[in-house]
């Protein structure tokens, strides 16, 4: 008679609300759960893992999840490990050998040790910020891509206060009679472009650099002529950085370190107060002055120019971006319990 087949094991665990890390979404919501549980797997969740997220252990037992209490336990119990950040140091000795394990890993700038326990312990490692499709779309960084995009503005806007962050004290639209701020984006991929989109929604001034004059042709069309686009070149940066109020970065080679594309003398030449906000931080930062800072107010100063540089910004709204991710990796998901790698 032939071996009756055995979906694989599928676990969630808690991520890190303390410093530096702040993690607050998680892996998967009781909708994704339930979705795998019919399909027939087991799915264990650690106690409290969706907390943050608004998702109680109630919600993840009607689901169908088994609850487990210990950090520890919910690796052990996992074939298929469903997490948000890359493992920490305390968590190499609980990956088990052949495990699954699902997550941003961003390896680029990831200790070595990290990469030396996935090899040792034979760890199939899926990271989420390089998965493509056929097209060379990124389905499931492009949500989160998008929720930072958004962010963008109320982040902005609150930075540029001449509050404790001691900015230029300017309103992002400005006023009748007030000329608005001017906002510069380097980079027009996902985040790029929806940030570019939300901050001319609010009347500021947005100027879009990237090397790839489709996706300028692209912002160009759907905002309707109103973003100055322009040709990423180093002239090109170094006259923007010069009047920038707010500059992003959300510069993107998937799988490799961000270019570092804005030197310490540009940095240097911006206004007293101007915010940088570099969302390529998780792939180590596109300017020469940036490291990464760890939450909403946690900010930094060089050369008078206000540094926000935190890598999880999706972090900051979990409830929507762990729904966000659970409907992007599902499928995926799906598939691997009912196909697994051999």
């Amino acid at each position: 008679m032939p071996q009756q087949f055995s979906p694989p094991t599928v676990a969630v665990p808690a991520e890190s609300i303390e410093l530096p890390h702040r993690e607050k979404r998680v892996g998967l919501t009781p909708m994704g759960v339930r979705e795998l549980c019919a399909a027939g797997a087991r799915v264990f969740v650690e106690h409290d893992a969706g907390r943050y997220a608004g998702y109680t252990d109630e919600e993840y037992i009607a689901a169908g999840a088994t609850i487990v209490y210990h950090h520890e336990e919910v690796f052990q119990r996992g074939d298929i490990v469903v997490k948000i950040a890359r493992p920490q140091p305390d968590e190499y000795p609980l990956l088990k050998e052949d495990q699954i394990l699902l997550a941003f890993f961003h390896l680029a700038v990831a200790p070595p040790e990290l990469v030396r326990v996935l090899i040792e312990q034979r760890i199939t490692a899926i990271g989420y910020e390089i998965i493509q499709s056929d097209t060379g779309d990124l389905p499931i960084l492009k949500p989160m891509s998008q929720i930072t995009g958004a962010m963008a503005p109320q982040i902005a806007g609150h930075l540029l206060e001449a509050g404790r962050h001691e900015g230029r004290g300017i309103l992002l639209p400005g006023l009748p009679g007030v000329p608005p701020s001017e906002v510069v984006i380097i980079g027009a991929g996902n985040l790029g472009t929806t940030a570019a989109r939300m901050f001319t929604r609010l009347g500021t001034s947005v100027y879009a650099t990237d090397t790839n004059l489709g996706k300028l042709e692209s912002l160009h069309q759907s905002t309707r002529g109103r973003v100055v686009t322009l040709k990423s070149t180093r002239a090109n940066l170094e006259k923007l950085c010069r009047f920038a109020d707010v500059l992003i970065l959300s510069v993107l080679e998937p799988g490799l370190r961000a270019p570092v594309l804005i030197t310490e003398n540009m940095v240097e030449s911006m206004k007293p107060g101007a915010v940088i906000l570099d969302f390529a931080i998780n792939q180590g930062g596109a300017a020469a002055t940036s490291r990464p800072t760890t939450g909403y107010d946690d900010t930094y100063r060089t050369h008078d120019v206000v540094h926000f540089c935190m890598p999880n910004v999706p972090a900051l709204v979990p409830r929507t971006a762990s729904y966000a991710l659970t409907n992007a990796i599902l499928e995926d998901l799906m598939r691997l319990i009912q196909h697994p790698i051999p």
